[in-house]
């Protein structure tokens, strides 16, 4: 076994659940998916595909017919310049992410990742052998902020890639136009290629010309060192299907083939049919679950506005409340003593970067805003007995 696999960080957020799992009277709100099932017509079209013997392998950078409905959908928000060639399906949000820094980095290469996040983001490169840095937002009144000047510093010529995750999970921190091209210009500079997780960019609750977050696909030159990774799981409730796509270079896609065949040959074909089916109805499905996740994020934070003491503030985007308790340092632990106590599972800070230690994580992606207000409830009841 290599000693970088032996080393790795066992999940935050697992250790947490795995004390609650299988306890009906817990609300968990810990892992990064909506409670509502993907929707009917996404899941016949799956059967429908099955049913028709679809079992076999596809091509290994998806089905042309699905390639082309995200093009499509993607030229809808981000323009022309996203065409099929630049497009590569994958296996989810994590195969895509992983088969950019496969094909990006090599060992001992300097990667820059900018922190809080999803800890996968931050394990990947040290899968690879590359040299992780780090950058952290830093927090202000319960909102994060990106400090540029450290960013900047941070990233220089011997920077192969630098991942930025916005909107953000943990944080709902999200760019601004004026922070992407100041990186973008800052990057072409330093001949360094940017890896952009954008799976939560529909999940954006303020006003917005294309009706999502600011893209680097907005700005980026076609032949920009630029990859951006996108995800069905969010916005169309589809986290157990598994699928996902890269946007690159489009000299780039016919590698980025070669690199899915010895990973996982490709997605499979009743996915991809359920992915076409998504994406054709991309505009009925994608304004409802967003207008239902602002719905439930305004429904938690006016819950936790009214508790004394927390340190929090209303994110932009994404589809999680983070906020730290005074006094509470030990996340994992005060996170677990949720779990007994309160009945209430949340996701440790710590699981995200060190410096979130002592800050916890809530989604609030669901059906049903009594469940959130009972959550609350129930932090409310279990902080007034400490």
């Amino acid at each position: 076994m290599r000693q970088a696999i032996i080393d790795l960080q066992a999940s935050r957020i697992r250790d947490v659940a795995n004390a609650g799992l299988g306890r009906s009277d817990v609300l968990a709100f810990w892992f990064g998916e909506s409670d509502e099932v993907s929707p009917d017509f996404i899941r016949q079209a799956a059967i429908e595909s099955l049913q028709s013997g679809e079992t076999f392998y596809a091509h290994n950078l998806g089905l042309p017919e699905l390639r082309q409905a995200i093009a499509a959908e993607m030229q809808l928000r981000h323009g022309p310049q996203v065409v099929t060639e630049r497009i590569a399906v994958t296996s989810g949000g994590v195969n895509a992410l992983m088969l950019a820094m496969q094909a990006l980095l090599n060992p001992g290469e300097q990667v820059v990742v900018v922190t809080p996040v999803w800890p996968n983001l931050t394990s990947q490169p040290v899968i690879l052998g590359a040299d992780l840095r780090t950058v952290c937002l830093q927090p202000q009144h319960g909102r994060w902020t990106l400090p540029m000047e450290k960013l900047l510093a941070a990233v220089t010529p011997g920077t192969r890639l630098l991942v930025i995750n916005s909107p953000n999970n943990p944080t709902g921190w999200t760019l601004s136009r004026a922070e992407q091209q100041t990186i973008l210009a800052h990057c072409r500079r330093t001949g360094t290629w940017i890896l952009s997780d954008e799976v939560y960019e529909n999940l954006y609750y303020l006003p917005s010309a294309n009706r999502c977050a600011p893209g680097y696909l907005d700005i980026a030159a076609p032949n920009d060192r630029l990859v951006v990774a996108h995800s069905f799981s969010k916005s169309f409730l589809m986290t157990g299907w598994r699928l996902g796509w890269l946007v690159m270079p489009a000299d780039m896609t016919g590698h980025m083939g070669k690199l899915i065949e010895y990973n996982t040959s490709c997605a499979s074909v009743f996915v991809q049919r359920a992915g076409v089916a998504a994406m054709q109805r991309a505009g009925e499905v994608v304004p409802g679950v967003v207008a239902q996740m602002q719905a439930c994020r305004d429904r938690l934070f006016a819950e936790l506005s009214s508790i004394p003491g927390l340190d929090t503030a209303v994110p932009d985007g994404g589809m999680y409340a983070f906020f730290s308790i005074p006094g509470l340092t030990d996340d994992v632990l005060t996170a677990k003593r949720l779990v007994a106590e309160a009945g209430l599972g949340l996701a440790p800070g710590s699981a995200f970067a060190p410096q979130a230690q002592g800050w916890l994580r809530w989604c609030f992606a669901s059906r049903d805003l009594e469940r959130l207000g009972e959550g609350a409830g129930r932090l409310r009841r279990w902080l007034g007995k400490l």
